[in-house]
């Protein structure tokens, strides 16, 4: 079933807490568009971003906050979510936490290794304006091997 709402629904909010990367959307200053695979958190109808300050990124983000993130089912490929929406706010506060969580969950190890002094990481929290849900499908294709 596909639906489109404004809410992270249980099946949205599985496919984003799964390993999987995102791929994030975000407007170039000449208006052309930047995507980068990327680590997602969500909180209640929020999704979090962690970067850098300065990176490509933030600096778009800072000056358009529109931003889409797409992202694939791991467990069937078929099955997808795609989340337009803005960035409400950008902070420092417990960024660097945030890193580590993310780390545990995507790389299996309790630090982030990225860290550095002159990194300052933010963390970028994203307000879902549109959700659009494709529910897994093709299952029985999936299962069958090529010749």
């Amino acid at each position: 079933m596909n639906k489109t709402s404004n809410v992270i629904s249980e099946p949205v909010a599985k496919i984003l807490k799964k390993r999987t990367f995102a791929f994030l959307g975000t407007v170039m200053k000449d208006g052309s568009p930047h995507v980068t695979p990327t680590w997602v958190d969500v909180e209640d109808n929020t999704i979090l971003v962690n970067t850098a300050e300065g990176r490509i990124k933030q600096k778009n983000i800072s000056r358009d906050p529109r931003v889409s993130i797409s992202i694939a089912d791991d467990e069937n490929p078929y099955s997808m979510v795609t989340i337009k929406g803005r960035v409400i706010e950008q902070t420092t506060e417990g960024a660097d936490e945030h890193i580590d969580k993310l780390a545990r969950k995507y790389l299996n190890i309790d630090k982030y290794p990225g860290h550095s002094p002159q990194i300052k990481r933010v963390i970028l929290k994203i307000k879902p304006e549109r959700v659009f849900y494709l529910a897994p499908r093709y299952e029985q294709y999936l299962k069958k091997k090529n010749n």
